[in-house]
């Protein structure tokens, strides 16, 4: 008779609490004993062992266990499936369909939300189509969870209108659901829309307020929506969430910062309870936003006094910050200490950053030795920053070195072409320009024309350069006659 200690039941629960508190070390000595008990194979035990690998992360481990299962229930199925999931691990998923439906079994409402997330993960709406067909011919689709993570799927792989449908038609929503399709307006660029389905969730469900506020924030922030905003921090406020809730308080600096309201992002950073690192970043990135380096600089040692560490992330805001202050300095001493002081390799972004920073204040040959003497591979971003230095500073010799190269590794991009073009009309050289035109006729390039728009009553105008299709083009061109007649703006034969 087996000793208590050693008895499946006994181990079981051992391991499921090993599981959840992420204990590896006394749940490998449960399995150690499992073995050495000759418990072994034990469908229960087994996927009781497979769960505390995969939420100790050891997946490798838990996929072992779980390929030497002569028998494997569905359980364990979806475990490792959510493991693979939460993991971004979406291919290796994905591959456990088929095998899954050729056992005998047949997903549940726990096996299909890990498979649409994978798809989703990767960017396949014919996968997750499929798997939505599977949920249908299951009967499981009329789950919450299960018509959720459809409608989150068809957002995130763009197929906005497949999830408009199955939303509109779903009997209940909770704030989860919510929160998937206004994302997936946002992802899309469909701000308007995104903050209607956002009044609409206020009415309905409770709470999908706090969940969707910042990615209506962020809708907010791209399209300059002000007054939207400061009506969503109102409700906010109501809700208890803007002073507790870090993420957003985070998306409120940010949308108030990309706003022009550079002194509200300040007060609701300084009324913060909790400043994870990402709230000093987003503050940090506010001052570069509005080249205010010598406050972004400040900031930054504040943060360090509180004891965080910066990341990749707040160097990027320290960097941009200081190429747009030109505090060339200060840039260069920031750029060494990311390996020197904190040890880890500067990102080509920061890379990016640094030859904008020199490029822009017109050090277009440091910028470039800086280039050549970089330990890996300049990315396109940043020959792309020594090309736009070149054009601020009309330097053609190097300008076409930098052209040279975003020519190979950006071959379809016409902007790279116009960039060149640009550089030789201001400096004179009529000959090159015509010749890059010539080159992008060739190749079938169109430079897609500078856009603004603005939104009235949550409509969106778009105005481009040089098009005059607007129906109200003649008016608006006498009311901006007339603002030139009253300022120092250019002369109109230059507009």
């Amino acid at each position: 008779m087996p000793h208590p200690s050693t008895a499946p039941a006994h181990l079981s629960s051992l391991l499921r609490r090993c599981a959840a508190v992420s204990a590896l070390r006394p749940g490998r000595q449960a399995h150690v004993r499992a073995l050495v008990s000759g418990l072994l194979p034990h469908p229960t035990l087994e996927t009781d062992i497979l769960l505390m690998y995969a939420r100790c992360g050891q997946l490798p481990l838990a996929r072992q266990v779980f390929d030497q299962m002569p028998d494997r229930p569905l359980h364990s199925w979806n475990i490792l499936l959510s493991s693979y999931a939460q993991s971004a691990l979406f291919h290796y998923a994905l591959a456990l369909l088929p095998p899954l439906l050729s056992s005998g079994l047949y997903p549940d409402h726990f096996t299909l939300p890990s498979l649409l997330k994978s798809s989703a993960g990767i960017n396949d709406g014919l996968a997750g189509a499929a798997l939505h067909a599977l949920a249908i011919t299951l009967a499981l689709n009329i789950r919450l969870v299960v018509s959720g993570s459809i409608v989150d799927m068809y957002a995130k792989c763009g197929r906005l209108c497949d999830a408009s449908k199955l939303f509109d038609e779903m009997p209940e929503r909770d704030g989860t659901v919510w929160n998937a399709i206004i994302t997936g307006f946002i992802k899309a660029g469909l701000f308007a829309e995104a903050l209607s389905l956002f009044r609409q969730s206020q009415l309905e469900a409770v709470d999908a307020d706090w969940m969707a506020v910042p990615s209506v924030l962020s809708a907010c922030s791209h399209g300059g929506d002000w007054r939207r905003g400061k009506e969503i921090h109102c409700r906010a406020i109501r809700l208890l969430v803007s002073d507790s809730d870090v993420a957003v308080g985070n998306s409120l600096i940010d949308m108030y910062s990309k706003c022009g309201c550079l002194d509200a992002s300040r007060r609701i950073f300084a009324r913060m309870r909790v400043r994870n690192l990402v709230a000093w970043s987003v503050m940090i990135s506010c001052y570069a936003f509005h080249t205010r380096g010598k406050e972004a600089l400040r900031l930054f040692e504040k943060m360090r006094a509180q004891g965080l560490q910066p990341n990749s992330i707040v160097f990027t805001s320290l960097l941009s910050s200081c190429s747009h202050s030109g505090l060339i300095d200060a840039g260069r001493a920031i750029f060494c200490s990311i390996s020197r002081v904190y040890g880890f390799e500067p990102s080509m972004e920061h890379c990016a950053c640094m030859v904008d920073l020199l490029g822009r204040h017109g050090k277009i040959e440091e910028a470039l030795d800086f280039i050549e003497k970089m330990a890996v591979e300049p990315a396109a971003s940043v020959w792309g920053a020594l090309l736009a230095a070149c054009a601020a500073h009309r330097n053609v010799e190097v300008g076409e070195i930098a052209a040279r190269e975003l020519f190979v590794l950006e071959p379809d991009n016409p902007s790279n072409y116009a960039g060149l073009c640009g550089i030789y009309e201001k400096a004179g050289n009529w000959n090159g320009a015509a010749e890059m035109r010539r080159k992008m006729k060739a190749l079938g390039m169109v430079k897609t024309p500078g856009c603004s728009w603005i939104d009235v009553k949550g409509k969106r105008h778009g105005f481009y350069q040089g098009d005059a299709s607007c129906p109200f083009s003649r008016r608006m061109m006498g009311v901006f006659r007339g603002l030139l007649g009253q300022s120092q703006f250019l002369p109109l034969d230059e507009v």
